[in-house]
This record gives C-alpha cells, sequence and structure tokens, in this order.
C-alpha cells in the first residue's frame, strides 16, 4: 500500500518533518513493506522554511535579524540558482518568540521580517516568496517598510516607534523601499482583508493579546496608515485595506500588494514545491494533520488543501490531530475521511488528555498511526 504521509506542524510541540517521522515510525511498526511517501508540509507559517529547505534547490543563508520587540535573534533565508528567495516571517515576527505576558500588539513590530527581505534583496534575489503566518504584529507591515526604507512619520515629521498603535498618528510616508526591483510574493493561508470586522485587528487581535479597546484602536490605526500607504507610496493599488489577503500576519500582506507584489495560497506554492500533485496521484491513502483541526483548518490551511486534492482523486484522507473541534460535516465535504485527536487518545479533556497530547505527542501520534495501520493497510 503507498500511504502519503504529508502533515503540517503542531505548533508549540513537532515540526512538520518531527510529525511526519512519528507517524512513519508508527505505521511501521504494522505495515513495515507499506510504502510511506513522506512529504512535510507548510502553509507560510512556522517551519515554513524548514519544508522548503527539503523540497527546493536552494542554499541556507544565515541572517541577524530582530524579534517583534526589537531584540537580536537569529534568522535565515533560502535562495535558489534562479534567483528565488524565500522568508519565513515567523523567524522574526513570530508569536512563538514571546512569552505571553510579552505579547501586545500595539507594540510589536514585523521591522525583523523587513531586514531578511533586505537581506534576500542584496543577495540577488529577483523574487521575494515570504512566508507568512503565526505572527505576534498588527502593524500593517509598517516595520518591514521602514526596514527597507520608507519610514512612517508623524504630524510633526518625527518617525514613529514600533507597532501598529502609533500609527494612529501617522501622516505621512518618508523615503522609498529598497528592492532593486525584486517581486514579492506573500505565501499566506488566509484571505482576510486588512480592514473591518473581518480584519487583522479583529479577526487574529485577540490572540495576539489584544482586548476589545485594542482592536478597535488598532484597526482604526491601520485604516489611517493605509490612506497613508495609498497617497504616499508609488504603485499602492486603491482600496488597500478591502484587499483579500492583505490582513495576513497582522497586515504584512497589505505590505506586500502596498508595493506591487501579490498574495498566493501558501499551502498551494509548497505544494507544488515538493510536487505533491504527483504523489497524490499515486497514493491509496493520505495522512495529514495539524495541531488544531478546526473550523479555520477548512479556509486555506494544509489539511483544507491536501483533503480537498485526495477528494477530488477518490483517495481517502485521514487527519491527525492534538485537538479536533471541526464538525464532521464539514470536514466530510472538505474531502476528510476520518480525524482522529491525540487529547481523545489520552482519554480527553477531563482525564488530563490536553497535557498528555502537549507533552507526549510523538509516542500519541506513533500509536494512532500504529491502529490506522491496522485498520487502512492490506
Amino acid at each position: 500500500m503507498r500511504v502519503l504521509l504529508c502533515p503540517d506542524k503542531f505548533a508549540g510541540t513537532l515540526s512538520a518533518p518531527e510529525v511526519a517521522a512519528a507517524v512513519a515510525d508508527g505505521w511501521r511498526s504494522v505495515a513495515p513493506d507499506d510504502d510511506l511517501l513522506v512529504h512535510p508540509l507548510a502553509d507560510g507559517g512556522p517551519g515554513f522554511l524548514d519544508v522548503l529547505a527539503g523540497a527546493v534547490d536552494a542554499r541556507r543563508v544565515p541572517v541577524p535579524t530582530v524579534d517583534p520587540l526589537g531584540r537580536p535573534t537569529a534568522g535565515a533565508i533560502l535562495l535558489t540558482p534562479a534567483g528565488t528567495g524565500y522568508v519565513e516571517s515567523a523567524q522574526a515576527c513570530g508569536l512563538h518568540l514571546l512569552a505571553p505576558a510579552e505579547r501586545d500588539p500595539r507594540r510589536t513590530t514585523s521591522y525583523g521580517v523587513g531586514l531578511l527581505v533586505a537581506a534576500a534583496v542584496e543577495c540577488g534575489a529577483s523574487e521575494v516568496v515570504i512566508g507568512l503566518g503565526g505572527s505576534a504584529t498588527n502593524d500593517a507591515g509598517a516595520g518591514l517598510l521602514a526596514a527597507l526604507g520608507a519610514t512612517s512619520l508623524d504630524g510633526a515629521g518625527a518617525a514613529l516607534p514600533y507597532g501598529g498603535a502609533a500609527l494612529a498618528a501617522v501622516a505621512a510616508l518618508d523615503g522609498a523601499p529598497r528592492l532593486r526591483g525584486a517581486r514579492l510574493v506573500a505565501a499566506t493561508d488566509v484571505d482576510i482583508p486588512l480592514l473591518g470586522i473581518h480584519g487583522a485587528s479583529n479577526v487574529f487581535g485577540p490572540q495576539k493579546g489584544a482586548d476589545r479597546a485594542d482592536v478597535l484602536l488598532l484597526d482604526a490605526a491601520l485604516e489611517r496608515f493605509a490612506a497613508v500607504l495609498e497617497r504616499d507610496l508609488s504603485g499602492c493599488p486603491d482600496g488597500l485595506g478591502a484587499l483579500p489577503g492583505g490582513g495576513a500576519a497582522g497586515g504584512l500582506g497589505a505590505a506586500v500588494l502596498a508595493l506591487g507584489g501579490r498574495c498566493e495560497s501558501g499551502i498551494g506554492l509548497v505544494a507544488r514545491a515538493v510536487g505533491l500533485d504527483t504523489v497524490l496521484d499515486t497514493a491509496d491513502l493520505v495522512i495529514t494533520g495539524e495541531g488544531s483541526f478546526d473550523q479555520q483548518s477548512l479556509r486555506g490551511k494544509v489539511v483544507a488543501g491536501v483533503a480537498g486534492a485526495a477528494r477530488d482523486r477518490g483517495v481517502p484522507c485521514v487527519v491527525l490531530a492534538g485537538r479536533v473541534g471541526a464538525g464532521r460535516r464539514e470536514a466530510a465535504a472538505a474531502g476528510v475521511t476520518e480525524a482522529h485527536s491525540l487529547v481523545e487518545h489520552y482519554g480527553g479533556e477531563e482525564n488530563g488528555g490536553v497535557e498528555a497530547a502537549i507533552g507526549r505527542p510523538a509516542s500519541g501520534l506513533r500509536a494512532l498511526a500504529a491502529r490506522l495501520a491496522r485498520q487502512w493497510s492490506r
């Protein structure tokens, strides 16, 4: 039997390659003669670079950068011989880089992402693909633009401090982004706009530490900033605040669009890079998964992309997740045949299943995979 293993990361516990390895170990313990096709995936968030590094001909270049609070941190970019540079925004503005008490989207910045993009450009990249996801920021890419040479100013002509809240006082943009003609692509798992009830501040601000008053402040600040970008940044499209994908990663998508770039499905981009369509055509069963399989999973994330492609080929698709919150009917419509939860495997929430799923995810995945092999293997 040919089994395709193509999971996303389990955020905060296992990387996508680690998830795939655990599932492969469990399956082989029961059905060692089956042909396992191991292709870890990402949708633009944490792990984006690691997945691509195993799939494309590229060299990894270390790049010093800063975290969401401006503190030094280590980053990297991938450069292909054809001139494509890959950047993972979560390396510089990821929520995982902050302690819970430090999470404050009013103050966090995407400046470090701009440093990574600038490094790719200076290394000669003619196209820079920026993976968006897992961010701690809500500054509409103001930090990224500043790192590239376009600084946000207040009414007195002073440079604004870091963070989305400071944009409530933005009056102008000074300087031009130094991109040397490089094209930008935002690889994202969401299509939300920058502004409004379905925008970056309202949808994801609370996950990053914003209360209701913060959300209203940030949405108004980003609306003001979008108007300044449309006025002062050459090539910025009209109606920036309403464009699909602009709200990705706290508005980093909007900054890419303002710079003349485009937004693209992260899972679609990664799937092409790893040749997912080709291996799907030969698979008898697909196993994918992520940390939390919920309604958001069905809107552009790895599981949705994989399950939909499997459904179109008539191939069963099984999801393994830390927690399962998606409804069975919605999951089935998306192409999911079965979904299994580590929390339930460990006895459910009332019996410490959450703590066990977080503390022992690899052993749980091995056990679930072994059970699946007994059920599915020929």
